[in-house]
């Protein structure tokens, strides 16, 4: 993965990611998860248009699934 994705980017494409937030995830799966969210969105400007949209509709889950996004990527990118 390019480094001159930002930990922001990062955040919000495992938001959007199919990922479980039960599971336990390593450097190599999140950016697995990252990169196929990116592709399925067209880009970083359209996860952000699909998270801006979830947002719309879902505003109480798609802060928790930030929280979590969050706090994955710091841990892994610090």
């Amino acid at each position: 993965m390019s480094t001159e994705i930002s930990n922001t980017v990062r955040a919000e494409a495992l938001a959007l990611a199919p990922v479980s937030a039960a599971v336990l995830l390593d450097r190599q799966a999140a950016e697995s998860a990252i990169r196929q969210a990116i592709a399925q969105h067209g880009g970083e400007a359209g996860c952000v248009a699909a998270l801006a949209q979830e947002f719309g509709e879902h505003p109480e889950l798609v802060c928790e699934r930030m929280r979590w996004a969050s706090s994955v990527i710091g841990l892994l990118y610090g």
